[in-house]
């Protein structure tokens, strides 16, 4: 598929069947600039302009999407990792090369690039056509119920996310310069283009940044907020340190579950880049497998998965692994970003009181402090992170509905759903396990 994005820039809007259409160099670019090249690659070198989907049309005239047309723009990336690991090629191609999205998962790729004149690529967007609304932590099962009832069709629809993954990222992924609104305005006009074409009801963007979420409500998509629980580090030198900000209470309380959930002869050992071999891949599997079925019935992740992001993505990895009497019996896998360390996976084989505590959240900490990180992401739900030091935080979901009744039905229940979340996250802000003086007073995250 190709659509003018712009007449006067001269985007056009393509759609990719596979993230190996568009070249590493040039997504990593748009993506995670601070790690890539600047320059654009030459289109002569591109992937092949037959790896896209081959349909051409025009947005309409008065599509306020289109880049030019409107005055949402991105004034600040204060809210998104500078070099976020879940939005690479890397972490992308993996899910795909392993199978655990495309074919019959109920997730099919369906990328966005805008491309300038030149042929170069200017904005790219993590996209999939989805059958079911698994995965994606943003719940609309009771919107998708509803609209079936009343005689509608709510799937296919589209997803900007990165699937699997809550965690909070860019997703209209410009490259940096002066044509970078025009070229975001190009990716929200491609998608809208897009969720016409396939028939779809409704496009979700998810676990997006709150400028990137100001920017499509000025684009006229509905805003949904929820939350999650991250950790903030405000300047501590070690976990002492950071223990030292809580209550007294509070602070003999993680002490004791540190000494408890090592207590059985167990030693916990974090492992980066090359430390991680096959063998703790093996192991972590088994885990993750275990608990998966315990807790979701099927796990998303294939094992084939882990040795993608293990070949290509070993830097940016924290493998936490405990082990008992000569075996791993637990452990916790977590992403590295510029600023950010991302807690993802967690499983046991064995099960030892407060060890899902020391491996997730303290461990994790204590990792960042070291390595100077700002914030801890510990993944979706959890109350019981609070008392770990861990704060309530907003998250942001942006939802583009084409049917005028189920859009105006959304729209009054999340206006609802906001004022709700927002009650919540002061009643939590209350239970915030830190003393009432010092740096970690502050309440809720950003």
């Amino acid at each position: 598929m190709t659509t003018k994005a712009d007449d006067d820039a001269g985007l056009i809007v393509r759609v990719a069947p596979s993230i190996s259409a568009i070249t590493a160099a040039d997504w990593d670019a748009c993506a995670n600039p601070q790690g890539a090249a600047q320059e654009p690659q030459p289109a002569d070198q591109a992937a092949p302009a037959t790896d896209f989907r081959n349909a051409t049309f025009r947005t309409p005239d008065d599509d306020r999407t289109c880049a030019g047309r409107g005055t949402a723009t991105l004034e600040s990336v204060s809210q998104h990792d500078s070099d976020n690991p879940f939005i690479s090629h890397a972490f992308l191609s993996a899910l795909e090369e392993s199978g655990a999205v495309g074919g019959r998962t109920g997730w099919t790729p369906l990328h966005l690039a805008v491309e300038g004149p030149d042929g170069t690529v200017r904005a790219v967007a993590p996209c999939y056509g989805k059958s079911h609304s698994l995965g994606e932590y943003v719940f609309d099962h009771g919107w998708a119920d509803a609209f079936e009832r009343a005689g509608g069709q709510y799937y296919p629809k589209l997803q900007l996310s990165v699937p699997f993954t809550p965690a909070t990222g860019r997703r209209l992924l410009a490259r940096p310069g002066p044509g970078a609104d025009a070229a975001r305005h190009g990716l929200v006009a491609g998608l809208r283009a897009l969720r016409r074409e396939i028939g779809a009801s409704s496009a979700h963007v998810t676990f997006l940044p709150q400028e990137e979420w100001r920017f499509l409500g000025e684009e006229g998509f509905l805003l949904r907020t929820d939350r999650q629980f991250h950790w903030p580090n405000e300047g501590y030198h070690s976990f002492e340190d950071f223990l030292g900000a809580l209550s007294a209470r509070k602070r003999k309380a993680i002490r004791r579950e540190r000494r408890d959930a090592l207590g059985p002869g167990i030693a916990v050992e974090p492992l980066t880049g090359s430390d991680i071999t096959e063998a703790h891949w093996d192991a972590f599997f088994d885990f993750y497998q275990d608990t998966g079925s315990r807790k979701w019935g099927r796990p998303y992740l294939p094992r084939a998965f882990f040795s993608l992001v293990g070949e290509h993505m070993a830097d940016r990895i924290l493998l936490v692994m405990a082990r008992r009497g000569g075996r791993y019996i637990a452990g916790a896998l977590n992403f590295i970003g510029a600023n950010t360390l991302y807690g993802r996976n967690w499983g046991a084989i064995e099960h030892h009181p407060f060890l899902h505590f020391e491996l997730c959240y303290y461990q994790a900490i204590d990792f960042a402090i070291r390595r100077g990180l700002t914030r801890v992401e510990a993944g979706a739900q959890g109350e019981h992170k609070l008392a770990r030091g861990y704060k309530p935080t907003f998250t942001y979901s942006a939802h583009d509905i084409g049917h005028p009744g189920l859009r105006r039905a959304v729209a009054d229940y999340l206006a609802r759903e906001r004022i709700a979340i927002e009650a919540e996250m002061e009643a939590l802000a209350e239970e915030l396990p830190y003393g009432h003086e010092g740096r970690g007073a502050r309440a809720l995250g950003a």
